[in-house]
């Protein structure tokens, strides 16, 4: 099975709309979402409602908004980023903000890029496609780690 796509998300329609457009672009990867930074990190760390989740398993990449309730994006990043077991995970920031310190601090924080969601669904489309291709097929991920 194809490695998942976590998407933090807590927008329903752009959750629905990250969903279609990847669907629409035959992105058959498993899509776990969490709706807040919170459950994010329970899941990639397997705690939470998470608890007992096989953590060795990580996502092939996470899609990461940035206004998140509970934590943050850039907290969700600095987090990842800090341990050892999912320091190389990939994180594409997916936000609508177009704030250059939003981009600064994503990138100071170890983001591997940085999308800006469109209110064009075509643009949207698009990005979701070249994404897709990218990170899921062309990227080499790192090496699973070892337990």
């Amino acid at each position: 099975m194809d490695k998942a796509i976590l998407l933090v998300e807590d927008n329903p329609d752009d959750e629905a709309l990250t969903l279609r457009a990847l669907k629409k672009n035959n992105i058959r990867n498993e899509v776990v979402i969490a709706h807040d930074g919170a459950e994010a990190l329970d899941y990639l760390f397997g705690t939470g409602q998470y608890t007992g989740r096989n953590t060795d398993v990580l996502p092939q990449v996470v899609l990461l908004d940035l206004k998140l309730p509970k934590v943050e994006g850039l907290e969700v990043l600095r987090r990842v980023r800090a341990d050892k077991r999912t320091k190389l995970l990939p994180v594409v920031i997916l936000t609508s903000s177009n704030e250059e310190q939003d981009r600064i601090d994503g990138y100071g924080l170890g983001a591997n890029s940085y999308v800006r969601k469109t209110v064009d669904f075509t643009q949207f489309m698009e990005a979701a496609r070249q994404l897709g291709l990218y990170w899921l097929i062309l990227n080499e991920p790192p090496p699973s780690r070892r337990s």
